[in-house]
């Protein structure tokens, strides 16, 4: 446990919230079936730009294993767009302080590359189709003659762009109210 992410107590609470807001917000615009908003990386960009990339990554991988198990099955194998996001984050939050600047530079770089890993995924995997809230235009586009690749990569690409540049500016926004004696030991843990 000694070179883990999560050297204490505090730290383990801290990205066992972050897994909670994953879900509950993920679960909830799943449900609602929101087109081109997924809010189920909150937590892990959260964690990942406090305590780190590693306990990022393991924030979000863990998300996707337990929200499949809890809700839906087809949320495991997008484990890894999450862990992609956990470190992507963590290590830009490393070298820069997350702030609004730098949130919005890091929603577009992971509204790029969530759905470059995502689509693969969800074509290989699910046909395309793995019912959220991007599915509709997904049809609409597969039944106007785009390839199914394609059909795919647009409505998440164009939900990725609103979604982590929001979650990313709602985390630099939480970031930024938190006291910042939390967020010093925090980030002093990781550097």
């Amino acid at each position: 446990m000694k070179n883990s992410p999560f050297k204490s107590t505090n730290t383990m609470i801290f990205a066992s919230l972050g897994i909670v807001i994953n879900i509950v917000f993920g679960t909830v615009v799943q449900t609602l079936q929101i087109p081109l908003l997924f809010l189920d990386t909150i937590g892990t960009i959260f964690v990942a730009a406090v305590l780190g990339p590693f306990a990022g990554a393991l924030t979000g991988g863990l998300t996707n294993i337990i929200q499949g198990m809890i809700t839906n099955p087809k949320n495991i194998p997008f484990a890894i767009v999450n862990v992609a996001i956990g470190l992507i984050v963590g290590f830009i939050a490393k070298k820069y302080k997350f702030d609004y600047k730098v949130a919005v530079i890091t929603g577009i770089i992971l509204s790029v590359i969530a759905p470059l890993i995502g689509t693969p995924i969800a074509v290989l995997v699910f046909e395309g189709v793995t019912g959220g809230g991007t599915d509709l235009i997904f049809a609409w586009l597969l039944a106007s003659g785009h390839k199914i690749f394609t059909a795919a990569f647009i409505p998440r690409i164009t939900g990725n762009i609103i979604d982590k540049i929001a979650s990313s500016l709602l985390v630099a926004f939480l970031i930024k109210k938190l006291p910042y004696d939390l967020i010093s030991k925090k980030s002093a843990r990781n550097a």
